[in-house]
This record gives C-alpha cells, sequence and structure tokens, in this order.
C-alpha cells in the first residue's frame, strides 16, 4: 500500500504532488497503470487535477514508459462502492487508544506500522 500524509488540507495541488510521486513510484517498479477509485472529493474532480492527469497520460502514452493512470469515479454518497472504506476502518480500529487520543506523529507511525508501508516526509501545500 502507498501512503502519504499531507500537512494542510488535501487540496488539488497536494493531489496532483501525491500522484506524480505515485506513478513515478509505480512505474519504477514496472507498474503500468494505476488504477484508482474515486469518491467526488473536490480535490478528486477539480479541473486542475483532472488537467494534470490528462497531461500525465498523455505524456506516458508519447514517450511509451511510465505508468498512466486510471480514474474510476464512484456515484455520490455511495461509500460501500469504495473498496478502501473497509481498510480505513480497520486501520483506525487497530492503532487508536480508547483512553487516549493519540498525537499525529504517533498516528501516523503507527499507521505506517499496520499497513507495512514506509513513513515518508507529508507532502506539503503549495503557496501560490
Amino acid at each position: 500500500m502507498l501512503l502519504r500524509f499531507v500537512d494542510g488540507r488535501p487540496v488539488s495541488p497536494v493531489t496532483c504532488a501525491f500522484l506524480a510521486w505515485a506513478a513515478e513510484h509505480l512505474a519504477a517498479g514496472g507498474v503500468r497503470v494505476l488504477v484508482l477509485v474515486w469518491d467526488n472529493a473536490s480535490w478528486h474532480i477539480s479541473r486542475e487535477v483532472r488537467d494534470w492527469i490528462r497531461a500525465h497520460n498523455r505524456e506516458v502514452k508519447q514517450a511509451g514508459r511510465g505508468c498512466r493512470l486510471l480514474i474510476c469515479r464512484l456515484p455520490s454518497k455511495s461509500p460501500w462502492l469504495n473498496p478502501i472504506e473497509p481498510k480505513w476502518v480497520h486501520g483506525k480500529r487497530a492503532v487508536v487508544e480508547p483512553a487516549r487520543k493519540l498525537t499525529g506523529s504517533e498516528l501516523k507511525q503507527r499507521l505506517c506500522d499496520h499497513y507495512r508501508c514506509q513513513l515518508l516526509q507529508p507532502l506539503a501545500q503549495q503557496v501560490r
């Protein structure tokens, strides 16, 4: 599982940065297509993100190498159709402590340990 945290809110520029990182990481491992099952969060459906994905896929096709992004959009208000939702619920239950609230650092580390992924620097918001 690829997991990245964000400093701040997951706005469109951060989504584009995550997609660039994920596509590069997967392409290095020989993955040719990443299928993303997305809800209708504003940072998923924004013009900026859609334009970035279109440009990225065009570059991959022209170069003949890289990892294309295939977006599968879910209908509105249908979290039961999203295959990641049960994983988030299971992860949340596995890492929380009922007696106290975890710090951000503890939560990040525990989630990465649970999902067996590397804890990386959070993606930063780009101030325009």
